[in-house]
């Protein structure tokens, strides 16, 4: 079993690597493998809508870490995915990431995601939010906790002294291996539903 992270921000080792960190430590506590990719300093362009992954079965663009990337959640039983918060959203480059990472071809149905979210005061809920509402989309279990995935602070000494965050980051961990381990054995004993063809519309049709 394996959980695949991937760290939003910039830096290296700031607040969003430390918490998935945390995170990582709690999993791997409970048999569960880990991997941290880092996916914030990368240079990503935005998805531009070619619809090509659908032809291919991934993103046309192959000059960064996007198709690697959806290799290992592919691979993986879960995905975390963090993110510092600027101006109330998701960091710009992770988005891109994010956009093109969902949209061509993951396969995340039914596997376990989390996100957390690093924040110096405010705009956690709004990021937070805004990251769930890419597993709510690709049909994932969004892991229950005990209350929103934000952790507070501008450095890993300031984010160890968010008690509350941590607290909430460490249950968080130990929901997504019971909920992996849940997911694998039923998994075993119960069929995953069939799905329905889908209509795509619109608006005006």
């Amino acid at each position: 079993m394996k959980v695949t992270a991937f760290n939003g921000s910039p830096h290296d080792d700031g607040v969003i690597q430390n918490t998935l960190e945390l995170m990582c430590v709690e999993l791997e506590h409970e048999g569960i493998e880990t991997e941290i990719v880092q996916a914030g300093r990368e240079n990503i362009r935005g998805c531009i809508d070619c619809r090509m992954c659908r032809e291919l079965g991934k993103c046309a663009f192959s000059d960064d870490i996007v198709n690697s990337a959806a290799e290992k959640v592919n691979a993986a039983d879960g995905i975390i995915i963090g993110s510092p918060v600027y101006y109330g959203s998701i960091a710009g480059n992770f988005k891109c990431f994010l956009d093109r990472l969902f949209f061509s071809g993951l396969r995340l149905e039914y596997k376990a995601a989390s996100a957390v979210v690093s924040c110096r005061r405010s705009g956690g809920i709004n990021a937070f939010h805004q990251m769930n509402n890419y597993f709510n989309l690709a049909g994932a279990f969004i892991v229950p906790s005990v209350y929103w995935g934000i952790v507070h602070g501008s450095s890993r000494e300031e984010l160890l002294e968010d008690a509350e965050g941590i607290y909430i980051t460490k249950n968080s961990a130990r929901s997504m291996a019971w909920l992996i381990k849940s997911l694998a054995f039923s998994k075993k004993e119960i069929p995953l539903p069939a799905v329905y063809e889908r209509p795509w519309t619109n608006f005006i049709h």
